[in-house]
């Protein structure tokens, strides 16, 4: 198992991923932090039993995972100043990118060397045991996956996939996120005006987008069919379907995928 764990970059990403290995990490390991505002690593810090403050330069030379937690147009920045470091080290390290639109080749071109990388795109539900990630590694043994694996385990569902389909992966699972934060919110919305008190309706909205979810993972069934399940004929759902088709909610949610896709993209130059 890893031992020492460096995150450079503590953000909502940084500290979710921090917070599962913070579960996941063999005896005797520690995590090393650092952030460009050092109090947001300090903060995180108090909250890991394994955490400790750290900056980049001492990350890049003893941590044997490293976990890469900036903005992809931060990147090459920070790995500029780091190179140098990288290309010194004769022990064996992972760099792990959690930066979207960012290629492994990209990354591996800023860092200035072929070092074996793994590429990881979480959520931020990942801070809760409830996140899911897309991932895919180059010049990673296998037992070395098996450790990330296990250190990640906390987080929730990693799903290994090829590089070219992740951006569309995550543009569901991170932006997503997002998207879903919306209908909670506005389907709390529409009961507040109902006349139920804001508190029970945002729980209640939040709990059916949640039981909705699990309920498709656990019984494999269709969306589709599930909609069926609860539309009686002549009854109050199918007009709330009818009213959300009307207003072209289906196709507002995959142009919203889209939109994010394309915007990735253009990020990445592609």
């Amino acid at each position: 198992m890893f031992q020492k764990i460096g995150f450079i970059g503590t953000g909502n990403m940084g500290s979710a991923l921090a917070k599962a290995a913070d579960q996941g990490a063999g005896e005797g390991a520690a995590l090393f932090l650092s952030n460009r505002t050092p109090a947001k690593a300090q903060a995180l810090c108090k909250t890991l039993t394994r955490g400790r403050l750290s900056d980049n330069q001492e990350i890049a030379t003893t941590c044997g995972l490293i976990f890469l937690g900036v903005k992809p147009q931060m990147m090459a920045g920070v790995l500029a100043e780091l190179a140098p470091i990288l290309a010194g080290r004769r022990d064996r390290f992972i760099l792990c990118s959690m930066a979207a639109g960012l290629s492994m080749d990209q990354l591996l071109e800023m860092a200035g060397g072929d070092f074996p990388v793994i590429r990881i795109l979480p959520n931020t539900p990942a801070a809760i045991g409830q996140g899911v990630a897309q991932f895919c590694v180059r010049g990673v043994t296998a037992e070395e996956k098996a450790d990330f694996l296990t250190l990640l385990a906390p987080s929730g569902l990693l799903d290994e996939m090829d590089e070219k389909l992740m951006t569309a992966a995550n543009c569901i699972s991170g932006c997503g996120t997002a998207f879903c934060a919306m209908l909670i919110e506005a389907l709390a919305d529409g009961a507040v005006a109902c006349g139920l008190p804001r508190d029970k309706a945002l729980a209640t909205a939040a709990q059916t987008l949640a039981g909705a979810g699990a309920l498709c993972l656990a019984q494999g069934v269709h969306p589709g069919a599930m909609k069926d399940a609860v539309c009686s004929p002549g009854g109050t759902t199918i007009q709330g379907v009818r009213t959300l088709e009307e207003r072209g909610f289906r196709a507002a949610a995959m142009d919203a995928v889209i939109a994010a896709y394309e915007k990735t993209a253009r990020l990445a130059g592609k």
